[in-house]
């Protein structure tokens, strides 16, 4: 009976050693496909960050608040992206598997940089607030000093919350199925996985998760509608309609990004489909990755005079 009993214990507190991320194992068939297309998207979101970075950095007209916010978005995109898409990339020609440590380790490195993110496009919605709507006190209220404590702010918030998601999650004890029903190692199907009680990682997370959501998405909605209400006070035009296309591609993407976010966050019942949450996992790790470039330097001429003007440079010194 002894010998019975600790037989027991000890296949009780095995611990799993690694997990396997079945990503979109449901439709193999497409894997090649899916393959191709995620890595011309990745190479994409790099190279067109990457650009945003040069430009920013090399043009001495772009040294201001607005560049300087969106530069860092770039970069904390392409950190965001990397941290996510290589795996899943990895899992469309082989099995992608993962040590604990190192499932824990990719979470926290992109739960931190999601909730820069989220303080981040709060801070730039804030920062063209008042630069329409209070022009003249604009230089004084977004001093260097200002921007710069408010970008580290950010980017510290983000590690701080999902430290504190993650040091939960650590306490937990993985012993029974290693499956991952996703392409990264999110919260809900890790934590689905733990052998021992979640509920305290559960409520932590979504805790901090309507925190972190709720009152940045709730700043820019309230940006953005005082910079609708001060261009509604704009005689018709070309400028008024091109301040309503931009806001309205801003607020698009911010959306996307937000709900979605949301949705699998703060009430995950929603969604009745692991298929569908993995869609909405797209969204927030592929699509507005790859669209925040685009909207915030469509129609910027100054970045692309930055752009075409290093370019110039750089061929002007290949030739001498």
């Amino acid at each position: 009976m002894w010998m019975i009993h600790m037989k027991t214990v000890s296949i009780e507190n095995q611990t799993t050693s690694g997990f396997v991320l079945l990503g979109f194992c449901d439709i193999p068939e497409l894997h090649l496909l899916f393959f191709i297309v995620f890595t011309v998207v990745y190479a994409s979101i790099i190279i067109g960050n990457m650009l945003i970075i040069v430009a920013v950095v090399s043009s001495q007209r772009l040294h201001t608040p607005m560049y300087f916010f969106l530069a860092n978005l770039s970069f904390l995109e392409i950190l965001y992206t990397s941290t996510v898409l290589p795996k899943m990339l990895e899992g469309f020609l082989k099995e992608a598997a993962i040590s604990v440590a190192g499932c824990l380790l990719q979470f926290f490195i992109f739960g931190s940089l999601a909730t820069a993110e989220c303080f981040l496009l709060a801070v730039m919605a804030h920062d063209r607030y008042l630069a329409i709507c209070y022009p003249l006190h604009y230089p004084l209220l977004m001093g260097p000093r200002w921007c710069l404590g408010m970008v580290v702010t950010a980017w510290l918030s983000g590690f701080m919350v999902d430290g504190l998601v993650v040091a939960q999650m650590s306490q937990l004890r993985f012993c029974g199925p290693n499956h991952i029903d996703h392409f990264y190692c999110d919260f809900m199907p890790l934590v689905e996985l733990a052998c021992s009680d979640p509920r305290v990682a559960q409520v932590t997370t979504f805790i901090l998760s309507v925190v972190c959501l709720t009152v940045p998405f709730g700043l820019i909605l309230t940006s953005y509608a005082r910079i609708l209400v001060a261009v509604l006070r704009v005689p018709a035009g070309a400028s008024r309609q091109k301040a309503f296309s931009t806001c309205s591609s801003h607020l698009a993407v911010v959306s996307t990004f937000y709900g979605t976010l949301m949705t699998l966050y703060i009430a995950p019942s929603a969604v009745h489909s692991q298929l569908l949450s993995k869609v909405f996992a797209l969204l927030y790790t592929v699509v507005t990755p790859i669209f925040n470039p685009v909207i915030y330097t469509l129609r910027n001429k100054e970045v692309h005079q930055a752009l075409w003007r290093l370019l110039y440079i750089r061929q002007t010194e290949t030739l001498d």
